[in-house]
């Protein structure tokens, strides 16, 4: 079922007041109640000043001399200053740094912004995509890399060479998905290397220092601001057209409902801006916003057929100034120019002509990028986005707009939270350029105005272990630990410290379910052969700990029995995919129709590895079903086939096949570097991601959109 369809038959919520009776549907007309006015005024450009330090910076600055530092403050109040400052002192000192952060796109924004301060001879960049200046004094790379690193220092016994650690975004230590590698590059991190974190929402700052404390043997200071560098008003979009108040300060202080918002969400027969199940005028919007000079705006949307559909919606957003116009359109020439498949994007003519782009995960990287890129420049009036835009992407606006107080996770639609919210309103007001920012709220069918305002007000959410042992950890803790030191590692995890004294458990309990875990994974990786009844690593589980990627085991076991396509690089990449690929993919598919040659290399791997998934599933482990479609998509790519016709028989999105294109070349690399023990596995893979990796894939555009 699609999202749109799942979300359409929500019931609602909680305290959401739906409308009684017949809605009536109204044309905009832009207008802005008198509170507003005064604050109106304050819009505008600030004066060009010289920088100077806020005193919270200076404290961390100072902190991490002799400290760790935990740095909470809003977005754009100038935490990457404080990197900066920091690691030139090191530099300075002779030393080297590592800036570890969550994604590849602000990576490479560090890596542009690094280059210009340091002078690029000075810095290099690790993910999984680029690997430049390796040995440069200051590396910008994803915390993966530096996880990965860590890995490797322990198993040689030697320390990570780089003597200050920056870990950005720092709240991504809660993130279900990746917040395990983040807690085991802290755990891991050597004490002598001082760790500076940076964030926006960390709740529970205070906790998190005092885990660090006790786990690194080092002062860990908190240097927390809350005050935002541009200030943030709260607005609401009444469906005829008036911006209103969101929250109005209360007699005794604090903040509440403004009574024509109160007024409005409770009422009888209240206009709406849109049918239930359709998207609002956002030409007219935009519109209402131009008016009142709130522009440019991101649009947080529900789904990626929504934010594509919008688009549509803005055709009365004609550029009227003909100097943006010729700016555009010369800055799309220039950043398209040596990309033949995004200079042709079905999208880029509405980008021309009405100054507004659609930035979700289904979109091509590259289109991304520019988009990012037009948007940071001031030359686009509305992107329209999902949520997951909103962290760690830098291309703030003078207003953000919510249409809806849920989001899609993947699996469910559930309330936004205090941190999710503020990073979305952390890229309203755009620093050096605005003096005040907005977030306007859009009233509609899966709107609660009052949680929104609720959450507008509250702190960030507190972040909470997310560890979790799986093959790779478990390989790669073998390497240099017994199962008697990897016991007391997981003693310092951040879970056993949390629990530490909990009305529902205690840390005692929280370390016994890691190490229940981790003997659960070390008893199959001894009845597989890759290690010993000793717990340590056989000559098998020492190569197979090189593959850190999601299916350690499965990829190890084809190529120990030979399973991959030795000599066919092309069909290596497509089985690649399958093992890659974590979606359902193959409704309606008829395998009758596949190529032989595709289904004769699957056949031979599902034949070869059914004993050790049936082994898995039998021990309780997950084991994924593997797809034909993703095989097919990627395996036509590495032929040489048009883009279009290729992921439209894998029946994905662009931006789907793009990212598992990029995952199923990292797959590849770590089989590459496994040349001492499969040399001819190795060529071929390395043959088979020079296959790959190509427009529109394009892994080297952010050289473009910087240089």
């Amino acid at each position: 079922m699609s999202n749109h369809r799942r979300y359409s038959a929500r019931a609602p919520r909680g305290n959401r007041r739906q409308p009684r009776g017949k809605a009536r549907e109204v044309a905009l007309r832009p207008g802005a109640d008198s509170r507003l006015k005064q604050i109106f005024t304050q819009i505008g450009i600030p004066e060009p000043k010289p920088i100077v330090p806020d005193p919270f910076q200076l404290q961390a600055l100072e902190a991490v001399r002799q400290a760790d530092c935990l740095v909470t403050a809003p977005t754009g109040a100038g935490k990457t200053w404080i990197a900066v400052q920091a690691i030139a002192r090191i530099f300075e000192q002779g030393g080297r740094a590592w800036y570890a952060s969550p994604l590849k796109a602000l990576t490479n924004a560090k890596m542009a912004e690094f280059s210009a301060h340091f002078g690029p001879e000075k810095v290099g960049i690790l993910t999984g995509d680029r690997k430049e200046n390796v040995d440069a004094p200051i590396i910008v790379g994803t915390t993966e890399i530096l996880r990965n690193q860590l890995y490797d220092a322990m198993h040689h016994g030697k320390t990570l060479e780089t003597d200050f650690v920056v870990l950005d975004e720092a709240h991504y230590l809660g993130d279900e998905e990746r917040g395990v590698v983040w807690e085991e590059t802290i755990i891991y991190l050597p004490q002598r290397i001082p760790l500076l974190m940076l964030s926006a929402t960390v709740g529970n700052a205070q906790q998190i220092a005092l885990w660090l404390e006790a786990i690194r043997g080092r002062p860990c200071e908190v240097v927390q601001e809350t005050h935002r560098p541009v200030p943030l008003y709260p607005m609401l979009l009444h469906p005829g057209g008036m911006l209103l108040p969101l929250l109005v300060t209360g007699e005794k202080g604090g903040s509440r409902l403004y009574k024509k918002v109160a007024d409005f969400i409770t009422a009888r027969h209240a206009p709406m801006l849109a049918p239930p199940g359709k998207l609002p005028p956002f030409g007219q919007i935009l519109a209402v916003l131009r008016k009142y000079n709130l522009l440019p705006a991101i649009f947080f949307l529900k789904s990626r057929a929504d934010c594509d559909q919008a688009l549509q919606l803005c055709l009365e957003n004609r550029i009227q100034d003909d100097e943006q116009a010729e700016r555009l359109n010369a800055r799309l020439e220039e950043l398209t120019e040596r990309f033949p498949h995004v200079r042709r994007h079905r999208q880029r003519w509405l980008a021309e002509h009405f100054a507004v782009g659609s930035h979700h995960s289904g979109q091509l990287p590259a289109w991304k990028l520019i988009l990012e890129s037009l948007m940071s420049e001031g030359l686009l009036d509305a992107i329209f986005a999902t949520s997951t835009v909103a962290a760690g992407v830098d291309f703030p606006a003078r207003t953000v707009a919510f249409l809806n107080s849920d989001r899609f996770n993947g699996r469910d639609f559930v309330p936004l939270d205090a941190t999710e919210l503020h990073q979305m309103t952390g890229r309203a007001g755009r620093r050096g350029k605005d003096q005040v920012g907005f977030a306007l709220v859009v009233p509609g069918k899966y709107m609660d105005v009052r949680q929104v305002a609720r959450l507008l007000k509250a702190t960030a959410a507190d972040v909470h272990s997310q560890i979790r042992i799986n093959f790779s950890m478990a390989l790669n803790l073998l390497l240099s630990h017994t199962p008697a030191e990897v016991d007391n590692l997981l003693h310092r995890s951040l879970a056993a410290f949390q629990r530490h004294g909990a009305a529902f458990g205690d840390e005692q309990a929280a370390h016994t379910h890691l190490w229940n875990a981790f003997q659960r994974h070390l008893e199959f990786l001894e009845e597989t052969g890759f290690a010993d009844d000793q717990g340590r690593l056989t000559e098998d589980g020492l190569w197979a700990s090189q593959l850190r990627i999601d299916q350690p085991l499965l990829v190890a076991e084809g190529l120990r029995a030979d399973l991959f396509p030795r000599n066919d690089p092309a069909l290596l990449a497509g089985v690649m995919a399958g093992l890659v690929n974590d979606k359902e993919t193959d409704e309606h598919l008829d395998k009758k129709t596949l190529p032989e040659e595709l289904t004769k290399a699957v056949k031979h791997l599902l034949r070869g590895l059914f004993g050790l998934m049936g082994h898995m599933e039998a021990r309780g482990f997950e084991v994924r079903m593997i797809y034909f479609r993703p095989m097919l998509a990627v395996w036509l790519w590495a032929l040489g086939r048009p883009w279009e016709k290729t992921y439209q028989a894998g029946q994905m999105a662009e931006g789907d096949l793009a990212m598992l294109v990029l995952r199923t070349a990292d797959n590849l690399r770590h089989v590459a570097g496994l040349r001492a023990v499969f040399p001819e596995m190795a060529d071929t893979a390395r043959r088979a991601i020079e296959l790959i990796l190509r427009d529109p894939v394009m892994p080297g555009l952010e050289n473009s959109l910087t240089g």
